[in-house]
């Protein structure tokens, strides 16, 4: 029987905690002991929050830190500190994974020198401007059949991954397959700039053959620096850390799948951006269309 709240009550009426125990025949040691065992209201919320954090983490693949967790914990009506947060991850051992810079590898065609910079380093999201202004570039990812290269194109307003291709080769067939899908879907109603590096598959005499038909104007950043075309460097650094450096692949065909089901489910429709004000591409889009 547990005598606790008879003492309780008895020490609420005036009465001794010692004649209390003495009377039921318990420690009063152990009666101490276990009331400073019972947690308060903040211990108590920690340990909710905890529990919310901990779904919240392993719903983004283990990816996010403490500034994406707060971010998504307050879509959801669930109001706490950022640095409450930070504080219950060190205490649950998560974290979430840095961005890695990548190795350059763009091979200079020289027909890029002749085409201009339309972007000027102006990453930043144009309210209203989407399928005004696109970026890509080409990665490459180790697998256990040889290199597999992907090529994107992103939205600069929204951040989404409109287009992409994967081959086992880098010739123009790649890039030329990643604008074509981005084209596919997404439609423009006016022209659209085209931001790359000045890699000679972006700058090949067929590759300009389809941006013209396509209504698409090339443009290229200078040789050898990384923050002529950020955007596409960051998304590459995202899901190297997120996904392609995290494992072993063993086929092209399990990279592409997994790369597949990281774009088209995830990072698009979910995962949370910074420089969107922490809501998805796909909800950036629809607040612009609201």
């Amino acid at each position: 029987m547990n005598v606790d709240p008879f003492i309780e009550a008895e020490k609420q009426g005036g009465h001794s905690v010692k004649r209390a125990c003495e009377l039921l025949e318990v420690s009063r040691t152990a009666f101490y002991a276990r009331r400073e065992a019972v947690p308060g209201p903040r211990a108590v919320r920690d340990e909710e929050l905890s529990e919310r954090i901990g779904g919240v983490h392993r719903e983004s693949r283990g990816t996010y830190g403490a500034p994406r967790i707060h971010a998504a914990l307050r879509q959801e009506d669930e109001r706490c500190g950022r640095r409450r947060v930070a504080r219950l991850m060190r205490t649950l051992g998560l974290q979430g994974r840095h961005r890695r810079r990548r190795q350059i590898t763009t091979i200079p065609g020289p027909a890029a020198a002749e085409r201009p910079d339309l972007i000027g380093r102006n990453f930043e999201p144009d309210a209203g401007e989407l399928d005004a202004r696109w970026c890509g570039d080409i990665t490459y990812v180790r697998t256990d059949e040889g290199w597999l290269y992907l090529a994107t194109v992103i939205d600069i307003a929204s951040r989404r991954v409109v287009g992409w291709a994967t081959a086992d080769h880098l010739r123009t067939e790649l890039v030329s397959d990643a604008l074509r899908q981005a084209w596919r879907n997404r439609r423009p109603r006016g022209p659209v700039i085209f931001h790359s590096d000045r890699g000679c598959q972006y700058g090949s005499a067929a590759y300009a053959r389809l941006a013209e038909r396509l209504g698409v104007r090339l443009s290229v950043g200078r040789t050898g620096q990384c923050w002529d075309n950020a955007l596409a460097e960051s998304f590459f650094a995202t899901i190297k850390g997120e996904l392609l450096d995290e494992r072993r692949w063993p086929t092209r065909a399990a990279a592409h799948s997994a790369i597949f089901e990281f774009i088209e489910s995830w990072y698009n429709l979910r995962r949370l951006h910074s420089s969107l004000g922490y809501v998805s591409p796909a909800a950036y889009e629809e607040t612009l269309a609201a």
